[in-house]
């Protein structure tokens, strides 16, 4: 938060209320959005990452947040109001991402039934 206070202090926000603009103003072009990315991407992670499909785009953090939402035993409601699905939707396209450590698993249920 302070890197984007500090942004906000120095560039300020567009009139529409949007953070980053093109140089004229305007709003930023994908093609200099997906650069950007590509940049951020090689400089933060290292070489074998960075040839890997990890936060190949930005939309995948919304992919690493909800599935960390929901590895981390967050209900299915809770997360699905977060992320702006239905419960349904959710579970069709998250499902295969939950981890199955089956032995901590079977300590939830029993600790529930006790």
């Amino acid at each position: 938060m302070t890197i984007l206070r500090a942004h906000i202090d120095r560039f300020g926000v567009g009139a529409d209320g949007r953070l980053f603009r093109s140089g004229r103003g305007n709003v930023v072009a994908s093609s200099t959005y997906s650069r950007v990315w590509a940049e951020a991407r090689r400089f933060s992670l290292p070489p074998e990452r960075v040839a890997s499909p990890l936060a190949g785009r930005p939309y995948d953090l919304r992919h690493a947040g909800v599935s960390l939402w929901l590895n981390a035993g967050l209900p299915a409601p809770e997360v699905a109001e977060r992320a702006g699905h239905l419960v349904d939707v959710l579970l069709k396209v998250y499902a295969k991402c939950l981890d199955g450590d089956r032995s901590r698993m079977n300590e939830r249920i029993e600790a529930a039934l006790n």
